[in-house]
């Protein structure tokens, strides 16, 4: 009998296991099913034999487990259907899956946008009118944890639409987490308000406020250095600033969206402003009280 391997977001991988075996009429809640300490050559071999009445089968979840060879051939090697749940395997696994049966794959979205998809694909199936931007705020919220978002959609269903961001939120009751670049675009643009609404998301989510000032820096070094650069070359996209400067694109990009809105004088300013800050806060004053008068700063 195969091995089928199931892959990709646990979430999704788990659901596709149980479809599928439900299709080849073995209930996966009838199954034995190994996981975490139990999943053993000695546990797993009693269950390899087919019964009296033929097929039976058997759930392997390896999520947290490091599989040795002689338990993967044995599974293999079995003679009852295997299913076999791990999420992002090594390619010696994929090949000895694909020599003994097959691999199922899954999406595995972990991008904010790849998950609000995944999102918008999910509400149509179960008949749900959610707009954009709460898919987004979902995403936001759980990022990759689809089995979250999924309880939240279960109760939207119960509820009468259609679902705006808003009552969305106020169903799920969650604010979205802080988000460093978003906190300086927001400062940069004077938006001081929203700016400090990202900084205390940040650091009510326990985000080390020297941590922060860190990330302050050193991003703001990027913005300084790409604010030279559209200077030297006049436009300027991500890509050719994630060569000059070192970084991902994704760094770049969102460094340049800040860069484009100042010139040299203002980055000096606020250069300067983040230098007093970050010693002010070496020299032992409030921590999170420098960084809010920080932002306030940055966003005059």
């Amino acid at each position: 009998m195969p091995i089928l391997a199931f892959t990709g977001n646990r979430f999704l991988a788990d659901e596709l296991l149980r479809d599928t075996l439900s299709a080849r009429g073995l209930p996966p809640r009838d199954l034995p099913r190994l996981a975490g300490d139990d999943v053993t050559l000695e546990a797993a071999l009693p269950h390899l034999t087919p019964g009296l009445f033929g097929d039976g089968g058997l759930i392997v979840d390896l999520d947290g487990v490091k599989p040795d060879k002689a338990l993967l051939e044995a599974l293999g090697g079995a003679g009852v259907t295997v299913a076999v749940l791990d999420e992002a395997p090594p390619a010696t696994r994929v090949k000895l899956y694909e020599k003994h049966g097959e691999v199922l794959a899954s999406a595995a979205p972990a991008r904010t946008g790849d998950v609000a998809g995944w999102v918008a694909g999910r509400v149509k199936g179960l008949g749900l009118k959610l707009d954009r931007d709460a898919a987004l705020y979902l995403a936001e919220v759980f990022g990759p944890d689809l089995t979250g978002i999924a309880g939240e959609l279960n109760k939207l269903t119960l509820l009468p639409g259609p679902f705006t961001r808003e009552a969305v939120q106020r169903v799920v009751g969650r604010e979205p987490p802080g988000d460093s670049f978003a906190m300086l675009g927001a400062a940069t643009t004077g938006r001081a308000a929203e700016a400090l609404g990202q900084l205390r998301r940040l650091l009510a989510a326990g985000e080390d406020p020297f941590k922060l000032m860190g990330a302050v820096v050193w991003q703001y070094s990027l913005v300084a250095r790409c604010v030279g650069l559209i200077a030297q070359e006049g436009r300027v996209n991500e890509t050719v600033a994630a060569q000059r400067l070192g970084v991902k694109p994704f760094p770049a990009k969102k460094a340049l969206e800040v860069a484009r809105r100042l010139n040299e004088a203002k980055v000096r300013v606020q250069l300067s402003r983040i230098l007093d800050a970050d010693l002010s806060m070496k020299r032992g004053l409030d921590p999170a009280v420098t960084l809010e008068r920080l932002i306030v700063q940055l966003s005059v």
